[in-house]
């Protein structure tokens, strides 16, 4: 009963700041974008322009549709192929104090397009694999603009619903220097500077030696007396890796590691950073279009799925395993051990906390964890897979989340209109063939990319002996990376060594098509809505808000991801747990 009063009390605590720092969060950025906030103008206003001086832009331009489009292309290019060069120079950079090599080509470009395309999924440990340099640079750099292009694109989906007759979205370079520049910057200075005053570290220093205060031995059974201790500027990049969704750990075991999240306190904080933005963004949308319900709609949609799985996730984990419990371990939660499921998760985090970061985590595109993924149980690691598997549309990336979900939302009022006889229409748009096409890609690509992607890495001989584990959990694993990969998650089951030429090229191109196949036909969806006339509604007008609209459209999210996913669910955790339960 201690537990379970523990596990709520965090658990309403995470979710009540969290929507009460939405609302405000969210109503600012809505001033940002749209040029209202005078206080940050006056503050920030010089840098801005100092910015569009410096860059050539004219910030008056405001771009179609496919000129929004190639600008946010052509930018992430050049920004992946400076992230590939820097890590291919590496040993030519300064900050390097262990000499760091130049990484192999393929590994290269699959951190290149992680980075770029805000999956930050790394094949590699951080801190014995990239020098300082390289850390800020590359990746710190790629961890503000990969999330400010997800804003960027959102923003523009929000004027191609609210405007008439329009050829134009705005201008992709202003809405990019504004998400950086009034949101990401500042939220990052106050949450880095939170996270310095845990203990989080922050320095240029080397490796330092450090006494055990028991020697070991290690696997050929010497004696080791000394400890290498990592350090490096490890604040700054959690604080814009967690608000960015974007979630590549400094430390192999990422938020597990104490100088990345060292006491409750940094725990709370990086785990509210996680869905912050994402959460903020339907508040945003709900004012720029004018209907704060529709912004809230979308909200308590992702906020009643993240409870549930959230839910679930917890329970499982904090039933442990039918292994354990016919040894007679005592599984059972009290005063004095957390009980459950504990492999794998700090002991200062327990089953509660590890269980809150895994289900935010992959209900964003974050990726970061404060637990190992593949250590769960099958039936608790399912519920991160399963988020993912649902189009990251439950909060979802900074951005990419909430335009997801609206390609959910379109695929909804469709489906509705049919059964009434009514041609769709969303706040005031009419939904057409063109539109269902583009969303419809957007929707299917990331799933189609997956299932390809699992296919041919089991089927490769290579590769099933890489894994950890045989069988349906060795299953689980590749089906894991590949959903991590084609929804720009970035977390992954750790028992797959995924650094092989074949894993690395396959893993990137199914990022890329992860994130771009779904960018440009929302882009084109706001180019086209922009285009049209205001229809106003009717008594046969479908509220898109509201109780009734709101379970329509769980129910999409979810006979969607079940049809695509739930026959390799049977064959990876599903199977495993039936598995487990036998004697």
């Amino acid at each position: 009963m201690v537990l379970t009063m523990n596990a709520f009390v965090q658990c309403g605590l995470y979710c009540g700041v969290l929507l009460l720092a939405a609302k405000l969060l969210g109503r600012f950025m809505a001033d940002v974008y749209e040029g209202r906030n005078r206080r940050s103008t006056c503050v920030l206003g010089p840098v801005e322009r100092l910015v569009y001086r410096m860059c050539g832009v004219d910030s008056s331009h405001e771009m179609r549709w496919t000129e929004y489009a190639a600008a946010a292309l052509v930018f992430n290019l050049v920004g992946m192929l400076a992230l590939y060069a820097l890590q291919r120079f590496q040993p030519f950079l300064p900050l390097n104090p262990r000499h760091m090599g130049a990484i192999e080509p393929t590994l290269a470009f699959n951190t290149a397009v992680s980075f770029t395309t805000n999956t930050n999924w790394q094949a590699y440990g951080g801190e014995t694999t990239l020098g300082y340099f390289v850390q800020m640079l590359g990746l710190g750099v790629q961890n503000f603009v990969s999330a400010a292009t997800g804003m960027a694109v959102m923003v523009a989906l929000a004027r191609g619903i609210t405007r008439c007759n329009s050829e134009v979205i705005g201008n992709f370079w202003q809405d990019m220097v504004r998400s950086v520049l009034y949101v990401l910057l500042p939220l990052s200075l106050v949450v880095g500077v939170a996270l310095v005053s845990q203990g989080v570290v922050q320095n240029f220093d080397g490796i330092r030696q450090v006494r055990l205060l028991e020697p070991v031995r290690d696997a050929d059974g010497r004696a080791v007396a000394m400890q290498e201790l990592a350090q490096g500027p490890v604040a700054s990049q959690v604080a814009i890796k967690q608000l960015g969704t974007n979630g590549g750990g400094f430390f192999n075991v990422n938020s597990a590691h104490p100088y990345e999240n060292p006491t409750p306190l940094s725990n709370f904080i990086e785990c509210l950073c996680i869905l912050l933005i994402p959460a903020a963004i339907c508040c945003m949308f709900g004012t720029m279009v004018r209907d704060t319900r529709q912004g809230w709609t979308l909200l308590w949609v992702m906020m009643a799925l993240f409870v549930v799985f959230l839910g679930a996730c917890w329970y499982f984990e904090q039933q442990g395993t039918p292994v354990l419990a016919r040894l007679g371990i005592d599984l059972h939660p009290s005063l004095l051990h957390p009980g459950g499921n504990m492999e794998g998760k700090e002991t200062r985090f327990g089953v509660v906390g590890s269980a809150l970061w895994a289900t935010a985590t992959t209900a964003a595109s974050s990726g970061s964890v404060n637990a190992m993924h593949d250590s769960f149980t099958p039936l608790g690691g399912l519920v991160p897979l399963v988020l993912m598997q649902l189009g990251e549309v439950v909060f979802g990336g900074v951005g990419s989340g909430l335009y997801g979900m609206i390609l959910m939302v379109v695929l909804t009022v469709f489906i509705c209109g049919l059964m009434v006889g009514r041609t769709p229409e969303y706040l005031g748009k009419k939904i057409e063939a063109f539109e269902m096409k583009m969303a419809t890609i957007g929707v299917l690509a990331p799933i189609v990319a997956v299932l390809i992607g699992t296919a041919l890495a089991l089927a490769t001989p290579s590769t099933r002996g890489l894994l950890g584990n045989h069988g349906p959990h060795g299953f689980s694993e590749v089906l894991y990376a590949f959903s991590s990969a084609g929804n720009n998650n970035g977390s992954a089951f750790a028992g797959l060594n995924a650094n092989t030429p074949f894993m690395n090229v396959a893993t990137g191109l199914v990022m890329l098509a992860g994130r771009y196949w779904v960018t440009v036909p929302v882009l084109a969806i706001a180019g086209a809505l922009g285009r049209k006339g205001f229809t106003p509604p009717s008594a046969g007008t479908l509220p898109t808000h509201g109780v009734q609209f709101a379970l329509v459209l769980i129910s999409v999210v979810l006979i969607i991801s079940a049809l695509s996913f739930l026959p390799a669910l049977a064959l990876g955790p599903i199977v495993e747990q039936l598995m487990m339960g036998s004697p």
